[in-house]
């Protein structure tokens, strides 16, 4: 956990760089305009070009990502921001100077784009939303930092908004060499590439574990998430190791699961599911039809945090069997190196012909699921390589020929997750998921069952299963980006992630952000501080400076209870925040109150605004787009979601000084309060809770909700 915080923490530079700039450019606008005699239009776009660099960026970092990896394009972004900073420090004249915002916004872009997708790929599920809430955290701290500053510089004679501007890069430096020396490569990318070896030395350095191989297993299935996947209830045998097999009438409508662990394999019984989950998935919208418009999805969702059995945080069946072991049977001595495609070619001999066929490197063919040999560190029972993050178990089941002999079995993988021990029991007994001795104990678990990515050969010589399959990330590669969007998972979750970005930048944040300053200068802030002798100016810094002071305690509230409460709880919660102090603002701003009420009245409101923003509305936006999304397709939709992120916020940045002169404060809050009562009807509706699943399970249970709903629209 350590080390997946760490290189969080040091990915979050760029955010901090973000909030830096921010800052620094809406304290030194003000001196711009004023010695290079800008009018409205000229002083919005010299604000507004990083946001169009950020733009242009953006367009293009998603798919480059996909190819090249996510590390290389942080590192870019500190490039940028390093001679952005530098071209800024000089800038001669208004037009260099729009160059170095340009330059500027490139590194903004590929920061905020790609650091939410790089922690999600690093990240344990059970602390990736506190970890990904730090690119806000670090984004404040940018923005007290600079302001401090700004506010030191306004102190002084012929103030320099040069400087101000190009500090930025010194702490870009410190971002580009602690990239470099110490970010890894996202392990999930690794293994789209089919660079095994390295990705399994990265998850044990990120997880301070010998044995991952269960979420290595996981990483190659989340390759070929979009098939046709259902919802399905068992009765898991907890206790049948004592089962024989040659007992045909005990094995009649049983199934056998495999575990990502050498072990022991088990049996399961399909039941007829009473579960929310199983619900949804046969009836779609049917379960909704109390609160119309409400997406089947949000309560296919929710009935997985509602039936978490409370377990201490441990995972489904600690002692899961092996892909490649029955009761008895030796290990397959396999391990995840035979899968690089690298030390194959040059290390092939090494390894058994029979288990990997590599006589052609354009057509590799796996026979051999990721595996790795087990440690005498961590042995099978613990936790460390058996489950998958939020109570989740990653299994394989062989479903055995029909009665008639004439219907082949079948071998599939799923997700398996126990339901809550108050639910449907089926007259079994049952039991803690903690313990696998008590005699004919039981577990029901709702699965989510697809084709699998990967076969066992060993596994295959003792059922039919078909021939082999490729390796993922070369079925992968030969899918279009087109073709993924076809997907009614992908397309309904592109929907739910462009509608959220569009409305948190709507709701006015970021041109609130930007003209922080000059909204409190006309509140009449300069009244509060008179009695210190500051000038308007200052006065705004310091009020600026003190607010973002205050974000921060806020965003830590964020980052406990992200992965407790949840997304869309802190949601609901804060949004009604946002809207009444919004509207106290239009009404502070509309009726005469007095110079001193007004200007309490409205830092007080901007404060509280800026504090439940960051505490759910600023972080979860990009949060739910980087978790929502398959591993093959997840940078070119992030890119599509921050493209309409950065086309909204230039839109907002650039219009707030022509609206402020026009139907003033009052009006403009007055927008941004309607928008966020149009926010809080669409997370309650559309925005279903994604916090402690593992990012393939989000993308499954997409997938199903998805395909039913569109079932149940066409009947």
């Amino acid at each position: 956990m350590n080390g997946a915080a760490l290189v969080a923490i040091i990915a979050t530079i760029g955010n901090l760089l973000q909030g830096w700039d921010n800052a620094t450019i809406a304290g030194a606008v003000v001196y711009i305009k004023k010695e290079l005699t800008l009018g409205s239009t000229m002083e919005g776009l010299v604000v507004a070009m990083s946001l169009i660099g950020a733009t242009l960026i953006t367009t293009c970092s998603g798919p480059i990502s996909d190819s090249v990896g996510r590390r290389p394009m942080l590192i870019l972004s500190s490039f940028f921001y390093f001679i952005g900073g530098l071209i800024m420090l000089w800038s001669p004249n208004v037009y260099i100077l729009l160059l170095a915002r340009l330059i500027d916004g490139f590194g903004v872009g590929l920061a905020v784009t790609l650091t939410p997708i790089y922690i999600s790929e690093t990240a344990p599920p059970e602390i990736r939303g506190s970890l990904n809430t730090l690119p806000q955290f670090t984004g404040s701290g940018g923005m007290f930092l600079a302001y401090c500053m700004v506010f030191g510089l306004s102190l002084m004679e012929g103030t320099s908004w040069r400087l101000m501007l190009g500090v930025l890069s010194v702490p870009s430096l410190v971002y580009f060499v602690l990239a470099v020396l110490y970010l890894p490569e996202s392990p999930r990318w690794l293994v789209s590439k089919g660079k095994m070896r390295e990705a399994k030395c990265v998850l044990q350095r990120l997880r301070g574990i010998e044995d991952v191989s269960g979420e290595m297993a996981l990483l190659v299935e989340g390759l070929a998430v979009g098939g046709d996947t259902s919802i399905e209830e068992y009765m898991i045998d907890l206790d049948n190791e004592n089962t024989k097999d040659h007992d045909s009438t005990a094995h009649k409508d049983k199934i056998k699961l495999y575990g990502s662990q050498a072990g022991l394999s088990w049996t399961a019984k399909p039941v007829n599911g009473q579960s929310m989950r199983s619900l949804v998935s046969r009836q779609g919208t049917m379960v909704n039809s109390s609160i119309p418009f409400m997406d089947p999805l949000v309560t296919l969702f929710g009935s997985v945090h509602e039936k978490q059995p409370n377990t201490g945080g441990s995972m489904l069946f600690p002692n899961f069997g092996s892909m490649f072991s029955t009761p008895g049977a030796t290990p397959m001595k396999a391990d995840d190196d035979q899968w690089d495609e690298e030390i194959l070619q040059h290390e092939g001999e090494e390894y058994e012909t029979d288990v990997v066929d590599v006589s052609d490197d354009d057509n590799l063919h796996l026979n051999s699921p990721l595996i790795s040999r087990q440690t005498t560190s961590v042995g099978v029972g613990t936790d460390h390589g058996t489950g998958i993050g939020g109570g989740w178990q990653l299994a394989w089941k062989w479903s055995e020929k029909g009665e008639d002999g004439k219907n082949e079995g079948s071998f599939k993988r799923i997700y398996l997750h126990q339901e809550s021990p108050s639910g449907p029991t089926g007259g079994s007994r049952r039991g803690s998921i903690n313990s696998i001795t008590g005699s004919g104990m039981n577990v029901q678990a709702s699965a989510l069952v697809s084709q699998p990515a990967l076969y066992s050969k060993e596994l295959m010589s003792q059922v039919p299963v078909g021939p082999a399959m490729v390796h993922p990330s070369e079925s992968a590669s030969k899918t279009t980006v087109w073709t993924a969007f076809r997907d009614p998972g992908v397309s309904h979750a592109l929907f739910v992630g462009v509608a959220i970005q569009m409305l948190q930048q709507f709701s006015g944040i970021n041109g609130v952000m930007y003209y922080t300053p000059q909204i409190l200068e006309q509140a009449g802030v300069s009244v509060l501080l008179s009695s210190l002798g500051l000038g308007s100016d200052s006065a705004s810094f310091l009020i600026s400076a003190f607010t973002t002071l205050l974000m921060l305690p806020s965003i830590g509230v964020a980052m406990h209870f992200m992965d407790i409460a949840g997304r869309r709880t802190l949601l609901l919660t804060t949004i009604p925040i946002l809207i009444a102090s919004l509207i106290i603002l239009v009404i502070g701003n509309t009726v005469n109150m007095g110079s001193v009420i007004h200007a309490i009245i409205s830092t007080v409101c901007v404060i509280v605004y800026f504090c439940c923003f960051v505490m759910a509305f600023g972080p979860i936006p990009n949060i739910l787009c980087a978790e929502i999304f398959p591993t093959r397709v997840r940078g070119v939709c992030i890119a599509i979601c921050a493209l309409v992120f950065w086309i909204c916020d230039i839109i907002v940045t650039y219009s707030l000084p022509v609206m402020l002169s026009s139907i003033g404060l009052a009006g403009v809050f007055g927008i941004y309060a309607i928008v966020c009562v149009i926010s809080w009807i669409f997370v309650f509706l559309k925005v279903p809770e994604t916090k402690g699943m593992p990012l393939e399970v989000i993308t499954e249970f997409f997938a199903v909700g998805a395909r039913q709903t569109a079932s149940a629209k066409n009947e």
